[in-house]
């Protein structure tokens, strides 16, 4: 009987590997990057040398490097992608992204996206770049996106500012934005990368209500079940520029979610908590483990057989903080999944 029960088992993994495996691919991954330098602040820095060995290993890895705008239209088609499919993204429109970064990634042939503040641009700030540069870069196929007027945290109202101000205010933000790239660039892509990668449920509900797609700074890949109000990136600058790290997010899967249950990423609720459904499959329940930064294991409270409570075992500090979840993929060898949830602590 045990033995019995143990080769059923054994054919019921095995057929859950095949399905799996016969599926289109439908994750995909996108790198963030700021500076290309060695003199300017670490922590938002890889130097030439470093992104020169990170697209040297997309290449000799056969990744599918495609521009931002294939790959989220690809996804909220649903159509398949190739497996090891990759966007490279820059924030801020930094000069070094023309004088570093742009001449290295024109030898390996690879697109990318520079999310800027045009109001930045338009005032004259010494180191962003011109819109003559980014017209440049465009036409040589760089996708020039949305990053806000001048990088102002999006969420936050001002003093004595009422929801429908703060709603007011920040819709004539990112439009007048939109209106400078189109009129500069000639690029509509309708983007906007979250200033500090910093969100909440009501700046998440306007820009679906504007027709954007929202992009953060919290680390996972995508699908065609994400909330395309809050995608993740992958950060690949200062600590997380290593290259044995990068690998094993640039092979993550996204997992896929029917439904996140959560207050609000920007929170007093301290410590927050998380509420995840799966549609379960191709990872083991028993193997999800989630951490919380700068504390460690979070708690898991499995209330059903498809979902799960994240807690802290501790209060988070004060500011930006994440939950990261990782499984690793019964399909694919050496494959993790991983989701990432941001944190803001508030008072």
């Amino acid at each position: 009987m045990v033995c019995f029960m143990t080769i059923k088992k054994f054919f019921h993994s095995l057929l859950s590997i095949l399905f799996c495996l016969s599926l289109p691919a439908h994750s995909a991954v996108i790198l963030q990057y700021h500076h290309v330098s060695e003199t300017l602040p670490a922590v938002t820095s890889v130097s030439a040398k470093t992104f020169t060995e990170h697209l040297n290993y997309l290449k000799q890895h056969d990744f599918n490097v495609v521009p931002l705008n294939e790959l989220l239209s690809a996804l909220q088609q649903g159509q398949s992608l190739p497996d090891k499919t990759v966007a490279i993204t820059f924030d801020d429109g930094y000069n070094n992204n023309y004088e570093q970064a742009a001449p290295i990634l024109e030898k390996f042939a690879y697109p990318y996206t520079i999310f800027v503040n045009p109001k930045l641009i338009d005032e004259g700030k010494g180191y962003v770049m011109g819109w003559d540069k980014l017209r440049e870069l465009a036409k040589k196929g760089a996708l020039i996106s949305n990053h806000s007027a001048q990088h102002d945290y999006l969420h936050r109202k001002l003093a004595d500012e009422t929801t429908q101000q703060w709603q007011a205010r920040i819709k004539q933000d990112i439009l007048s934005s939109q209106q400078r790239i189109k009129e500069e660039i000639g690029h509509d892509y309708k983007y906007l990368a979250y200033p500090y990668g910093e969100f909440n449920n009501q700046l998440q509900s306007l820009v679906k209500e504007l027709g954007f797609i929202g992009i953060g700074q919290h680390s996972g890949a995508i699908n065609k079940d994400s909330d395309f109000s809050r995608l993740p990136r992958f950060p690949a600058s200062g600590f997380y520029s290593k290259l044995d790290t990068l690998v094993t997010k640039l092979n993550s899967r996204a997992f896929s979610i029917q439904e996140l249950t959560y207050i609000d990423s920007v929170t007093s609720q301290n410590p927050p908590q998380i509420s995840i459904k799966f549609n379960m499959g191709d990872f083991h329940k028993s193997q999800l483990a989630c951490y919380v930064s700068g504390i460690g294991q979070a708690k898991l409270d499995w209330s059903a057989a498809d979902t799960v409570t994240i807690n802290s075992p501790k209060n988070l500090a004060q500011g930006r903080s994440r939950f990261n979840c990782t499984a690793p993929s019964i399909a694919h060898k050496n494959s993790y999944y991983w989701f990432s949830q941001p944190w803001v602590i508030v008072q």
